[in-house]
């Protein structure tokens, strides 16, 4: 006889899922961080919305694949039993269909288990690790892997579970497997068991009568605080759960009672209760498997009737004794309150409602509440929901709402009509369900728990007391059930926290989904879900509410598939609006996404949303993922149905403009300029007149947004003003026109620019202004516009009193405006500007250029060059002197950077403004007498490498150089092409190669890109570019797109190509030598290799490398001492003599190539004291050795002076490398004193005192004939002591 299983109510709701795959699941309202990693816990547990595949209007597909979701969405056995659906499949079909629809619906989707050879071989082999510390810890990291990729897939393993555990079983039984095998095969169960789950494994265990002693003599031979081997005991717990269920009394095991030895034997009943004891007050997962053990094993009758009562003692008494406040007394409690839990799950009612309300008062007090253990308070409320299930009776309410028709295809036939569908008349026999029967007084307390539960700070518990909600009010009579109702209804008050609300909408949905919230009650329901959607308060500088708004969309999911469509009409247009808002214009993916698999449901189960398949196509699950797309796009299309356009706008002005999240409100202004032409006259006559006293108010946040929204509305009503043929003014009055110009006036009196409110009302208002400039406003003439000028003037100069995030917007807010200010009403009839108007702003302007604020320089160069061409005319050439001054490195000024930047910046706008014209005049357009000026200026922005405490600051001027150089190259040869002259086109195309073989990526792929758009721009092409042809083998058209010059392996390579071209070799060389000796690990490696490549092939060619020679010792020369070159450029000549690219050379005695270099370097490190250029040049002085001649005897001697510098890390370098350079030539020494040599360079303690070293390092001159240095005297040079020695009439130290 089989043992069977008590059946039990999944506790897990469906939610809903749709049929395209998507990323892993997420709880309603649950924070990513509180959901549990796959395989852990129960695999049913509430997960997110998943995306809509989008329907196609005309068909019934999408219906069905709308029920397919919905059926497959949590536990299929609690959507049957709550939502009265029958469904013609048997529960193993169904479960297989479920499992089918889950395996299709993931992208990464695996088709079996395809290890199953590979689990079986590790298994296998065991027996021949276990003895192998790390050969075992390899298998079991192996099977880990093999099995995680099964996480969310896991009934794939089903059809090999069995043999998998009788393989490992089988080592488990044998005696003669040794411990470390018994406890590793123990382990491989557990990895199994996670991730299948244990209630699917646990039936597979083996439970034969001969089972139960040998596992319970395992079970006691283990040791319960041995942390090493928990698996092993969890799993036999589990087991031994299983064997408990065998339909034999467990007294016909005992046989005699008394041992061999003449002592009592203790009965098997009491040793199996002692292992449970025993677990439960452990600190692992064993305590987990131990509960499940008591509910197994105490529901037994036997043991029912013998030790049920004690067993609840102890556990009561345990809990009375114990304390959360202790680590231990919370271990304690969690156990007594998991087998409390379990107990009271699987024993029948009759059996434990005599003991429940005992366990209810013990409950009480301990006060868990109280604690700040979330797990103790979880499983408080988890016992709490069981308790109250045994005391009312197992019956589920008749009462209960019950929708007939199910079928989505049904609901989609007709368009816009409501299905009529088979509903359950519960009202005329209500009379004859209704049985009547006491309702213990306990219940009162359990709801009352519940409902605090519903309140708590953690979501877990909030969702373990909503489901307990949703269990108890379904045997619940109808007037408590509403009751229950009613006070549900009071967790949503704005007096309540997020954490109520959060609890509520999840325990609504539970009631929905089970049909106990009758529609009655629909009309109390609504409107709390709809102030749920959109839930958001502000907490510091965050706000808290997206675990609400989600919840909420699943409560509108549940309703979806409770209720008959007949009943969600009265609120179908509310609800749809909520949920479209929700989708497009919640601020969290999470949210938007529920809202759109919530709006999916609706529209296959109720089939009654207006335009729902349309907006489904546009707003599915991918589509709402991208918040601007949403915002700007997704809305304008949604908008075009009238049923949404007005809620949508209302929403935007009501509760996104005044949003906390500055980003939020800005997407929202501009979402209102593009709703705009959806409803042009309900902008203009009712949101317009709401937001102009809002854009004056009290509150920051509002007032920001509203001026935004002023600015978008009133320019998008004038461009359709314009499209039409209409005044600009058409849509507005002169109270709006009115209000508009005194937005500023009221800002300014009432000094709300000062602070930090000014940092958000300045680049407001210059926003403002500059809209309404576009929007071609009659201002002209009115004083308004002089304040319009003073504010973005004063912006300009305020930008070092505001703080460093909020400069950059105002500072581009300010410079659009003054664009567009001076564009509309700074231009006379004739198409010129007031003379002394030109004067004042030029004159302003160039004179801030010279400002001792960075900040200020920054904003007056933007401003010059914003300057429309009119208020440019006869003053170019001042403008441009102006900000050639700007970009000029003076020691005061050495960190503006960013000045300098803008300023390059500027210069290349004002050129863009004025125009080319060759034989014009030089102060009305960039021409022939000023060209030259101009690219002297951006060539010589190429060539600043400030550095500060920020790091290469000076690399934004260089980029900012090289945007300004295309776009001015481009114009001229768009234009007027002869003025560019070929040694101008030479120097832009060899600095771009320099900065394209640099070391920073970022500027790196920015030259690289400038560089392959002047070689391939063909309207027309760039003139007098150097080796046009073989650039354009080197960088094909093709490839422009698809090279990633970010990528050192991808850039390098081509680079390295220029270094054969005569006119780029030097340029290129120098960029490479910063690569090649830098730092980065990946841009060392790819440009060092392809500078070796390149060498490899010249390596015969004795011109080419004569050539290479030269421009290298070149690039030495011209930098040295220049640290930021003359460092990284030893550091690749020390790879490169190590790698043999002069070997042509050290046959040839005193080549002046090494004899160059030597000097160089000696020149290089005299009187230094950086470690990294000392060292460096250590490294070279050794490659040197390899040259003949006299060469040989000056690099030794330079060594030897090394080996008693005053660092003593240089002195130990030096031995280090000696050591190694003898080594390697071994014909530098004569073979009869090599071994004394190198025992010398070995032994010596270099970090020793000078004197000492001294001694050693004259020793090594005398064995290998060098000339010793000879002391001449000592100087303090800073804080180091300097020895300066006399050698072949040559000062050295």
């Amino acid at each position: 006889m089989s043992p069977s299983f008590p059946s039990t109510t999944s506790k897990h709701p469906a939610l809903p899922v749709s049929a395209i795959p998507h990323s892993p699941p997420s709880g309603p309202g649950l924070p990513s961080a509180a959901r549990p990693s796959p395989g852990v816990g129960p695999r049913s547990r509430p997960c997110a919305f998943r995306p809509a595949r989008r329907p196609v209007a005309g068909s019934l597909r999408p219906a069905a694949r709308g029920e397919r979701s919905g059926e497959r969405g949590g536990c299929q056995g609690a959507a049957a039993m709550a939502l009265g659906e029958a469904d013609a499949l048997g529960p193993e079909a169904e479960e297989s269909r479920a499992q089918e629809l889950d395996v299709i619906a993931r992208g990464n989707a695996l088709e079996s288990f395809t290890e199953s050879q590979e689990v079986r071989g590790l298994v296998g082999g065991l027996a021949a690790v276990c003895g192998d510390r790390t050969a075992r810890e390899t298998a079991v990291e192996k099977f880990i892997v093999i099995m995680d990729k099964y996480q969310e897939q896991p009934h794939l393993l089903d059809c090999h579970l069995e043999w998998m555990m009788n393989l490992l079983l089988d080592i488990i039984r044998d005696s003669a497997s040794p411990s470390e095998l018994f406890h590793l095969a123990f382990k491989f169960l557990y990895i199994i068991t996670k991730v299948r789950g244990y209630k699917r494994f646990l039936r597979l265990f083996p439970h034969e009568v001969g089972d139960l002693q040998p596992v319970l003599d395992m079970l006691v031979d283990q040791n319960p605080k041995d942390c090493e081997t928990w698996e092993t005991r969890y799993m036999l717990l589990l087991w031994l759960s299983m064997i408990c269920l065998i339909p034999f009394d467990l007294a016909r095991f005992d046989g005699n009672t008394v041992s061999e030895e003449g002592h009592a034997r203790m009965p098997t009943m009491d040793r199996i209760l002692k292992v449970a004891k025993c677990y439960l007050v452990v600190s692992d997962k064993a305590r987990d498997a131990a509960a499940v053990l008591v509910s197994k094993f105490i529901v037994r009758p036997d043991v029912r009737q013998k030790r049920m009562a004690d067993f609840l003692d102890w556990t009561l008494s345990m809990l009375s004794k114990s304390s959360f406040q202790t680590m231990e007394g919370t271990v304690v409690m969690n156990g007594m309150l998991q087998a409390l839990a379990q107990l009271f799950k699987h024993g029948k009612r009759e059996d434990c409602l005599p003991y429940a309300a005992t366990v209810l008062e013990c409950l009480d007090n301990c006060k868990l509440s109280e604690s700040n253990q979330m797990v103790l308070r979880k499983l408080g409320m988890k016992l709490v929901q069981r308790l109250g299930l045994t005391f009312v009776k197992p019956k589920v309410a008749k009462w209960r709402y019950q929708r007939g028709c199910r079928s989505l295809a049904a609901n989609l036939q007709a368009k816009g009509s409501v299905t009529q569908s088979q509903m359950i008349n519960v009202a005329a026999n209500e009379a004859e369900d209704e049985e009547a029967y006491d309702i213990p007084g306990e219940i009162e307390n359990v709801v009352e728990q519940l409902l605090v539960g519903l309140k708590d700070k953690d979501t877990i518990v909030r969702w373990s007391a909503a489901k307990g909600i949703g269990r108890i009010t379904g045997r619940l009579p109808k007037e408590l059930a509403d009751d229950v109702v009613g006070s549900l209804l009071d967790c949503f008050s704005f007096q309540e926290t997020d954490n109520a609300w959060h609890g509520g909408c999840l325990a609504l949905a539970e009631l929905g989904r089970r049909g106990l919230l009758l529609p009655s009650r629909i009309s109390d329901v609504v409107p709390v879900i709809l102030k749920a959607l959109t839930y958001d308060e502000k907490r510091g500088s965050c706000s808290v509410g997206s675990n609400v708004r989600d919840a909420a969309c699943y409560v509108c999911w549940a309703f979806a598939r409770a209720y008959d469509p007949s009943e969600l009409i009265p609120f179908i247009n509310q609800i749809s609006s909520a949920l479209v808002i929700a989708a497009v214009f919640d601020r969290d993916v999470n949210c938007r996404r529920a809202a759109s698999a919530a709006f999916q449901e609706n529209v296959g189960r109720q089939g009654t949303f207006p335009h729902g398949i349309d907006i489904l196509t546009a707003a599915d699950y991918f589509a709402v993922g991208n918040r601007v797309n949403c915002y700007l796009t997704i809305s304008v299309y949604i908008a075009g149905f009238p049923e949404y356009t007005q809620p949508m706008i209302d929403h935007l002005v009501n509760m996104k403009i005044n949003h906390w999240d500055s980003v939020i409100r800005e997407l929202s202004t501009k979402a209102l300029h593009n709703l705009t032409p959806r409803a042009p006259e309900y902008m203009a006559n009712v949101v317009l007149p709401r937001l102009l006293p809002l854009s004056v108010g009290t509150d920051l946040h509002t007032r920001h947004g509203a001026i935004l929204a002023c600015a978008e509305i009133t320019h998008a009503l004038c461009k359709l003003a314009e499209e039409n043929n209409r005044s600009v003014t058409y849509y507005f009055n002169e109270k709006s026109l009115e209000g508009l110009k005194q937005i500023h006036q009221e800002l300014c009196s009432r000094q709300l620019y000062r602070g930090l409110g000014g940092e958000l009302m300045r680049p407001a208002v210059c926003t403002l202004i500059e809209k309404l400039s576009l929007s071609k406003m009659p201002f002209r003439g009115d004083p308004i516009i002089e304040g319009w000028q003073w504010l973005i003037n004063d912006s300009l100069r305020s930008l070092p009193l505001v703080s460093s995030t909020a400069r950059q917007h105002i500072k581009e807010s300010a410079v659009s405006a003054l664009a567009a200010l001076c564009n509309e009403y700074y231009i006379n009839e004739k198409g010129e500007a007031d003379p002394a108007l030109q004067d004042e702003l030029v004159t302003r302007y160039i004179s801030g250029l010279q400002n001792t604020e960075e900040m200020i320089r920054c904003g007056f160069s933007l401003a010059l060059g914003a300057l429309p061409r009119f208020l440019l005319k006869g003053r170019l050439q001042q403008v441009l002197e102006g900000l050639k001054k700007a970009t000029i490195i003076s020691p005061e000024d050495v960190s503006f950077a960013q000045s300098r930047r803008d300023a390059l910046i500027a210069i290349a706008k004002v050129c863009q403004t004025v125009g080319v014209k060759g034989e014009g005049s030089q102060e009305e357009y960039v021409c022939k007498d000023n060209v030259t000026q101009i690219y002297a200026t951006l060539l010589n922005g190429v060539t600043d490498y400030t550095t500060d405490s920020r790091g290469d600051v000076g690399g934004w001027v260089r980029k900012a150089a090289m945007t300004s150089l295309m776009e001015v190259t481009l114009l001229l040869v768009q234009n007027e092409a002869e003025l560019i002259n070929a040694n101008i086109c030479k120097q832009i195309m060899c600095w771009l190669a320099q900065q394209a073989a640099e070391k920073i990526d970022k500027f790196r792929a920015h030259a690289g890109s400038v560089f392959l758009t002047l070689l391939h721009f063909d309207r027309p092409p760039v003139p007098h570019i150097p080796h046009r042809e073989e650039l354009e083998r080197i960088f094909p058209r093709s490839e422009t797109e698809t090279l990633n010059w970010n990528a050192s392996s991808e850039a390098f390579p081509r680079i390295t190509q220029l270094l054969g071209l005569p006119t780029y070799q030097y340029y290129v060389l120098l960029g490479l030598s910063v690569s090649v000796g830098g730092l980065t690990e990946t841009t060392l490696r790819y440009s060092a290799q392809s500078l070796f490549e390149y060498m490899k092939k010249i390596q015969n060619d004795s011109s080419d490398m004569e050539s290479f020679c030269e421009t290298l010792l070149k690039v030495f020369e011209d930098n040295l001492r220049n640290d930021r070159v003359s460092v990284p450029l030893l550091t690749m000549l020390d790879q490169m003599l190590a790698n043999g690219c002069f070997d042509i050379f050290t046959m040839q005695g005193n080549h002046p190539f090494p004899v160059k270099l030597f000097t160089l370097c000696k020149e290089e490190i005299k009187r230094s004291k950086d470690i990294r250029k000392l060292r460096s040049s250590i490294g070279v002085f050794c490659g040197l050795i390899q040259f003949e001649g006299d060469m040989r005897e000056k690099v030794l001697f330079q060594l030897f002076l090394l080996l008693c510098h005053p660092f003593p890390v240089i002195r130990k370098t030096t031995a280090s490398q000696v050591y190694e350079m003898l080594i390697t030539y071994s014909d530098v020494v004569d073979p009869a004193i090599m071994d004394e040599v190198m025992t010398i360079l070995s032994d010596t303690n270099w970090e020793a005192e000078l004197p000492v070293v001294r001694e050693k390092r004259n020793h090594l001159c005398d064995l290998m004939k060098v000339p010793k240095p000879q002391l001449v005297s000592k100087v303090k040079y800073g804080n180091v002591l300097l020895s300066f020695f006399l050698c072949n009439d040559q000062l050295c130290y």
